[in-house]
């Protein structure tokens, strides 16, 4: 129809008018200067933004964080990794507990006497080691302290291959999260774990031993510098034994921090300084 042809010429002729030149309404001249118009417009917001980042980059440091916004107690972890921090197990079936025995293996590897001598310093036990730079003069890579295998005694894998979990007196490995130039005690007094039953599960948990002894983090091993800093850090464990644990039912278990600096965790942040886990060792 007219009208049909009529509203088909005036979308051609808005397209391209070949009486004046103009495409989609805008002649040449017109194009020209709005996309140089915009080229310039996000040519200056792109470099906005570069002088931005390089200027922010500019104030951070290759090996320590500027700002540390963190808890003052850091939180702990187990080893080995369980299914959501349940270790369960059946001491005749050694399917249920040949994957920890082999996560705990992975996990010591680096641990191993042999490797700790060649890159670590044997350190003066119950003191920091410090190692500041000197003003604009970097110490790096820093030296760290030697955590030997060894030192987990029965729960090294190195007597007992299978870490108690063929006898039903599993070994449960425990570590602090790294905080750089954390200070966790004062007076030569090295921060140590406990480990206890929740209330309810009090009489099952049974007697338990600490490697090392007294289960202390050493000072030693403090203040951390940072991954880059300190490449062969060698972060301390504490290996917690359960000698006679009862057998066939859910123990709930709570190991904490104790340290004369760090604050014990509070309502806020339950996770702070302290971990809890559900042992069962099952037996026929």
């Amino acid at each position: 129809s007219a009208e049909d042809r009529k509203g088909s010429n005036q979308w051609r002729e808005f397209f391209w008018n070949p009486r004046t030149h103009e495409l989609l309404g805008r002649t040449a001249t017109s194009w020209g200067l709005i996309l140089l118009f915009y080229l310039f417009f996000y040519l200056f917001l792109a470099g906005m933004f570069a002088l931005t980042m390089y200027i922010m980059l500019l104030t951070l440091d290759d090996y320590k964080p500027t700002w540390q916004d963190r808890l003052e107690t850091p939180g702990m972890m187990i080893r080995p990794k369980g299914d959501q921090l349940e270790i369960s197990f059946s001491v005749s079936d050694t399917e249920s507990w040949d994957g920890f025995v082999s996560n705990l293996n992975n996990f010591l590897s680096p641990y191993n006497d042999s490797f700790q001598v060649q890159t670590n310093d044997n350190c003066p036990p119950d003191q920091y080691f410090i190692q500041e730079d000197s003003g604009e003069v970097r110490n790096n890579p820093k030296r760290s302290c030697q955590f030997n295998r060894t030192t987990l005694e029965d729960c090294s894998g190195l007597l007992d291959r299978f870490y108690g979990y063929s006898r039903g007196q599993p070994c449960i490995l425990i570590k602090l999260n790294r905080v750089i130039g954390m200070l966790p005690g004062k007076d030569r007094q090295s921060p140590y774990v406990t480990c206890g039953a929740k209330r309810e599960d009090s009489d099952k948990i049974g007697p338990v031993v600490y490697f090392p002894p007294n289960g202390t983090f050493n000072l030693m091993y403090y203040p951390y510098y940072g991954k880059k800093a300190q490449v062969n850090y060698t972060q301390p464990l504490v290996a917690v034994k359960f000698l006679n644990a009862s057998l066939n039912t859910d123990i709930n278990i709570e190991c904490k921090i104790n340290s004369n600096t760090l604050e014990a965790g509070s309502e806020r942040d339950k996770f702070a300084g302290r971990v809890s886990f559900k042992l069962r060792i099952n037996e026929k």
